[in-house]
């Protein structure tokens, strides 16, 4: 374990071994920090907030403060880290409030400099949030989606898994799982077939996905008759496809479908 002695460090913090903490980073309140994870310099960790194994926190980083929500009253609410995750310059991730109870980052996720997670968002596994990508509160962003540098993303909108962001896109509704959208006003732009390749999907895997994303956003029908004749299709059979049905099923703020 290496503390940086101008580092200061309350009591009711416990670290595991290997843990290394850099010049005047501040850690306090109910904080574990697991193995052989580090803490840069002038980075702030504070209120409950839980971090795993392996993790690195850069310079500056704020982790577990207040939410900014009025509503907020300081009840006792978590911030969730995965282990392996990498959390670059300036990243700010606020604790939830009473509606979730916790904002949590997954496990191996990258997130840039300047990355914003808002209260109560969910962060799934593997995800990458380029510069200056941020979530409001209540966003859902699932494994392995990659979101563009200076992308904002609306409160309680939904990035599927698999999915592709381009950069400086204003998301506003749900971007379907596999899918990749971009552009001002955001468009979907196929599927995400380049990542599903690096992720070692199957070429039967992406041909149904394929089939379904046309059958979805590229017939003349609406979502619901598109949904219906989808939900008749033999490519059912696939558990990507039935993502992607109960993903749209479930869309509250609407999908982006053309």
């Amino acid at each position: 374990m290496s503390i940086h002695p101008t580092a200061i460090i309350e009591k009711s913090v416990r670290l595991a071994e290997g843990v290394s903490v850099g010049p005047y980073a501040v850690i306090r309140g109910d904080v574990s920090i697991g193995a052989n994870s580090s803490i840069d310099a002038h980075a702030v960790i504070e209120g409950w907030t839980d971090i795993g194994e392996g993790v690195s926190i850069g310079v500056g980083s704020v982790i577990g403060n207040a939410p900014q929500d009025l509503k907020y009253a300081g009840e006792e609410t978590r911030v969730e880290i995965g282990s392996g995750t990498v959390i670059r310059e300036y990243v700010t991730i606020n604790r939830g409030t009473s509606d979730r109870k916790k904002t949590s980052v997954g496990k191996n996720a990258l997130l840039m400099s300047y990355v914003h997670i808002a209260h109560d968002c969910i962060v799934g596994d593997g995800v990458i949030l380029s510069n200056c990508a941020t979530l409001a509160g209540h966003v859902t962003v699932e494994k392995n989606a990659i979101i563009g540098g200076l992308t904002p993303v609306h409160q309680f909108a939904s990035i599927g898994a698999f999915s592709f962001v381009g950069g400086a896109s204003r998301i506003a509704k749900d971007v379907p799982p596999f899918c990749k959208v971009a552009g001002s006003p955001v468009r979907l732009a196929g599927i995400n077939s380049v990542g599903l390749k690096r992720r070692n999907f199957s070429e039967d895997e992406i041909a149904a996905i394929s089939q379904a994303y046309r059958i979805l956003f590229r017939s003349k029908m609406n979502i619901s008759q598109a949904l219906e004749v989808l939900e008749s299709d033999p490519i059912m059979e696939s558990e990507n496809v039935k993502w992607m049905v109960r993903f749209v099923r479930a869309s509250k703020r609407g999908v982006y479908n053309r």
